[in-house]
């Protein structure tokens, strides 16, 4: 099981809790537990974050391939599987066409087909104009989880040492 973690998780790093500039372990971690393979986002997340050209995108850049999983054919299947829950759904044609055609699509269909955990600041919704990921998440049984449980479970230290 590894996490797969969401764009937002990155955006709002970068622009709240752990900007590039005061925390730089937090960026450091993930890397290091990609390695370690506990890790991952996914191809299209990877685009989203790249598209927005700052030193968030930078930062992506320089990820080793192995960051952003591409699908493959198990995962072609959960996509399958995923989308024939999205219509099964109560949701608006125009929610599902564009949940369809989106990142979240693809990070929930990697997450059921290798059993992964999804890491996001998204939260449940009972609106049917836009489907969120911890309800495509609860539908497809995929376990889904905010950043700071992940990091609390993952037992995360950012601890200060001497300036470099």
């Amino acid at each position: 099981m590894a996490y797969l973690l969401d764009a937002d998780v990155f955006i709002r790093a970068k622009n709240l809790h752990y900007g590039f500039d005061f925390c730089p372990a937090f960026w450091e971690w993930l890397v290091a537990h990609n390695a370690a393979g506990k890790l991952f986002s996914v191809e299209k997340v990877g685009d989203e974050v790249r598209a927005i050209e700052d030193e968030l995108s930078e930062w992506a850049g320089k990820l080793d391939a192995r960051f952003f999983l591409r699908p493959d054919a198990e995962v072609l299947a959960s996509m399958a599987a995923v989308g024939v829950w999205a219509q099964a759904q109560r949701y608006e044609a125009s929610a599902i066409s564009t949940f369809l055609q989106v990142a979240d699509y693809y990070l929930v269909s990697h997450a059921h087909a290798g059993q992964h955990t999804v890491v996001t600041h998204e939260v449940p919704s009972t609106s049917t104009r836009k489907i969120k990921i911890p309800d495509a998440c609860i539908g497809v049984g995929v376990k889904c989880m905010t950043p700071y449980q992940m990091l609390r479970l993952e037992r995360a230290r950012f601890v200060l040492g001497p300036r470099p």
